[in-house]
């Protein structure tokens, strides 16, 4: 059974959008603190997360932009799909450092 690689890209997009939200537009501290010291905390899981979105936002970029992976379906679905679990990975850490520091 053969995924389009849509289907990630999609994904991909509204993962980072979600992350992005998260950390920078204040969903993470709406959605966890209500204290002010929280904030300060919840930053430094920010910091953590930010190292995983960074690498999804590379494996993207990698699939996209080397040629050999856009030439490639199966290269390309896979460094997708790889992005794709990182994202989740940086989500999660948001949401697990969230409520530990709630």
């Amino acid at each position: 059974m053969r995924i389009s690689p849509a289907i990630p890209v999609v994904a991909n997009l509204l993962l980072a959008a979600l992350w992005g939200f998260s950390v920078f537009a204040g969903w993470g501290p709406e959605a966890f603190c209500s204290e002010g010291g929280c904030v300060e905390r919840l930053d430094g899981v920010s910091r953590l997360s930010a190292l995983f979105a960074v690498i999804a936002a590379c494996c993207t970029a990698g699939a996209w932009l080397a040629p050999r992976a856009r030439r490639d379906e199966d290269r390309l679905t896979a460094l997708m799909i790889a992005a794709l679990a990182v994202w989740v990975i940086a989500e999660g850490i948001l949401f697990v450092g969230g409520l530990i520091v709630r």
